[in-house]
């Protein structure tokens, strides 16, 4: 299997960036770690060998990337506006320099976003609000309320990335209109504490008319054994 290590100084977020890419071709995925983790969880924890034969075969190419969680909704001696200014700078990260990346690595025209717990958190709400660069989204064990991180302060930057808010309030029928052309796809235990966040999300995706595949696991189901076996059963779609 390829496997590449990058690293670049981000003028976006002026610090070092590191990656890893697995694969030669087919559909892009980027991959988000869990809260506060780094660029190598999803291989360290075994969810690169559980895709090893779509990898290998030329079906799939992984990019895992850094995240900046500990800077922003983690950063709690910043004051709340500080916090998602930096996410937003993330985001900037994201679009700027490593798609630009991604695509000079890989010209197939299908990026999917992925991640799991928080990871899942940061792929769906990229995608929903930046459909026009996404062709699938699978987020596994996720939360799309993030208000708690913010101390209870709010504000347009808040909002703007917190789908649990911003979904049932979208009103533009050209962005649901390019919203309805992404696969969504929410995967989460029955007992997972926020089964019910993900349900409400669902519900305020169909009543957009947004298409998506909304599925319960048995039990908690929060943990890599699973999203192991969710991420083989839903890579392909829903």
């Amino acid at each position: 299997m390829n496997r590449e290590y990058h690293k670049w100084y981000s003028p976006t977020l002026n610090r070092e960036m590191e990656l890893l890419v697995f694969g030669h071709g087919g559909a892009r995925m980027i991959v988000f770690p869990t809260s506060r983790a780094r660029f190598f969880e999803y291989e360290d924890r075994s969810m690169v060998a559980a895709l090893g034969d779509h990898i290998e075969s030329g079906r799939l190419q992984l990019f895992c990337v850094d995240s900046v969680d500990a800077e922003s909704f983690y950063a709690r001696a910043a004051h709340p506006s500080g916090r998602i200014v930096r996410h937003l700078q993330y985001e900037q990260y994201l679009i700027h320099e490593l798609l630009p990346f991604v695509w000079s690595k890989n010209l197939t025209p299908f990026t999917i976003v992925h991640g799991c717990s928080f990871g899942a958190y940061h792929a769906i709400n990229f995608a929903l609000r930046h459909p026009e660069l996404v062709n699938r989204a699978i987020g596994l064990s996720g939360k799309y309320q993030m208000r708690g991180f913010f101390d209870g302060y709010d504000d347009d930057n808040i909002y703007s990335n917190n789908p649990s808010d911003y979904v049932p309030n979208e009103h533009d029928s050209g962005r649901l209109e390019q919203i309805k052309k992404v696969d969504l796809i929410m995967v989460i235990g029955e007992h997972d504490p926020a089964y019910q966040n993900n349900r409400e999300l669902s519900s305020a995706l169909w009543s957009k008319n947004i298409w998506h595949a909304f599925r319960s696991w048995n039990g908690w189901a929060h943990d890599w054994p699973y999203w192991q076996q969710m991420i083989r059963r839903y890579i392909g779609g829903a």
